[in-house]
């Protein structure tokens, strides 16, 4: 009978970077999942098979099989009639490769740990963290097919609501790794660390980057950034013409496409300085870095969600724009780990000798 290795000592900053990468994994698929839809490519794929999934059509009757489901589809039937053949398979590359990335995060990240697991060299009191991790990203499997099955059957995209949901959850995910990676670092530099804690100012620009981050997936659910290409003023209104004021104040702000631009556009603001701010308690703190991170992400970000408005939605434009809003959720994370950081005991009682 095989016995389980003898315990070994943790090994905090190997299992740091191994969460870094797979937070790097995370990224590309936010980034791919931005060019999955705005290549209107996500319900190319009209079934869920985890496993078998994994090997795409190899030959002719297979993929004429995979269009004929395809073809039974609302998208299909009211918006890409009589596409060809090869025009199907350049959008089901993409759903593809969105979900061969989700494969490829789940063993990424659930091998290793059985791994660490094994050698036992996961520090006491990140187990059950990790575990979380990894069921969370099991679940955003779900959640995505949940997401797709929206639009299978009556509409011809898939719910906004369900897209948010699968966006945001992603960038927690992500978060969550880094945060765990910072904590595990922390720890070995110094045994004695302690996890970081989520202070109160952080989580409220958490908060507002949460919010901005939900505008923005509803944005893209109801191609509300095509209601206008001015900025800053909307189609020659600060508050744009077109807005559906009769219904209840969440269909509103969730649902009426001009609403949902224009509070995307400028609720930015208010997260940005959320976010500025944050970043100078982190520079107090001693993490410049983090400071940087956040000025250059959202500098950008806000440049590039300018750029795409005005290109009208240019596809290189808008996928960047989603790929460094994910930089500034990174930025963030980086940023209220530094401000949350718990000084060891041996690090208290030096200072408060000196």
């Amino acid at each position: 009978m095989t016995r389980a290795p003898r315990s070994a000592p943790p090994r905090p900053l190997a299992i740091g970077r191994w969460l870094l990468c797979v937070a790097a994994l995370v990224f590309c698929m936010v980034v791919v999942g931005g060019i999955t839809r705005l290549t209107e490519s996500g319900l190319s794929i009209t079934q869920w098979k985890p496993i078998t999934g994994a090997i795409p059509p190899l030959t002719h009757d297979q993929w004429m099989e995979a269009f004929r489901l395809y073809q039974q589809i609302p998208e299909y039937r009211e918006i890409n009639r009589g596409m060809s053949l090869s025009d199907f398979q350049f959008i089901f590359f993409w759903e593809w490769v969105h979900r061969l990335l989700g494969r490829l995060i789940g063993l990424a990240f659930a091998l290793p740990l059985l791994w660490f697991a094994w050698k036992r060299a996961i520090p006491q009191g990140y187990g059950l963290r990790l575990v979380a991790l990894l069921a969370l990203g099991g679940l955003q499997g779900a959640i995505g097919w949940w997401m797709v099955k929206s639009g299978l059957s009556v509409r011809t995209d898939v719910s906004h609501y369900r897209l948010a949901v699968h966006l945001l959850t992603a960038l927690f995910i992500m978060g969550g790794l880094i945060w765990t990676a910072l904590d595990l670092f922390a720890l070995a530099r110094s045994p004695h660390a302690r996890p970081a804690r989520l202070r109160p100012f952080a989580l409220l620009v958490l908060l507002l980057l949460f919010v901005q981050l939900m505008l923005g997936a509803f944005t893209a659910g109801l191609d509300a950034g095509y209601v206008s290409n001015t900025w800053p003023l909307m189609n020659d209104h600060l508050v744009p013409e077109g807005i559906d004021w009769t219904g209840s104040l969440w269909a509103m702000v969730s649902s009426d496409p001009y609403l949902v631009h224009f509070l995307h556009r400028w609720w930015a603001w208010a997260a940005a300085a959320g976010l500025f701010m944050l970043a100078a308690r982190a520079k107090r703190a001693g993490e410049r870095r983090a400071s940087i991170a956040i000025h250059a992400s959202v500098g950008t970000q806000i440049a590039l969600g300018i750029a795409t408005v005005v290109s009208g939605i240019a596809l290189p434009l808008a996928v960047l724009h989603q790929a460094v809003g994910a930089l500034v959720v990174a930025a963030a994370a980086f940023a209220a780990h530094a401000v949350g950081g718990r000084s060891s005991p041996d690090d208290a009682s030096s200072i408060s000798s000196k």
